[in-house]
């Protein structure tokens, strides 16, 4: 009795599509004539409920950079993407590498709190 569960379990469990935030694209690469570089990216809900998600910027070794980001938090229905603009200025440096993350916020009033957060990398390069 106890195999057959088991077994069930194993069979759901690789056939029941397994859904996941996302974002696109999750790379690129920008060439840029100005002191800032900007990137659209687009966050994912893949699930049956509304999430609330903030779009955050940081450097490669994942510390906060400054960087506009519009919007930086929105909520987003079932199946639903919406673009979001990031433009990041180049500092002192002629080339920059950015990781964009969607990160979600859990609700206050539920369980559980995961916060789950997905991150493109990509790299920027002045022209100038």
């Amino acid at each position: 009795m106890m195999a057959k569960f088991v077994a069930a379990i194993i069979v759901l469990a690789t056939v029941t599509p397994a859904a996941a935030q996302s974002m696109t694209p999750m790379r690129g690469e920008i060439g840029s004539f100005s002191d800032s570089f900007a990137v659209r990216v687009r966050p994912h809900n893949p699930y049956r409920h509304r999430i609330e998600v903030a779009v955050r910027v940081y450097d490669e070794d994942f510390r906060p950079i400054a960087a506009k980001v519009v919007p930086s938090t929105m909520m987003l229905g079932s199946d639903v993407s919406r673009p979001v603009l990031v433009s990041v200025d180049f500092g002192e440096s002629r080339t920059k590498r950015v990781r964009i993350c969607t990160e979600s916020i859990p609700f206050p009033d539920q369980k559980t709190r995961i916060r789950a957060q997905i991150c493109g990398r990509f790299i920027a390069y002045r022209a100038n």
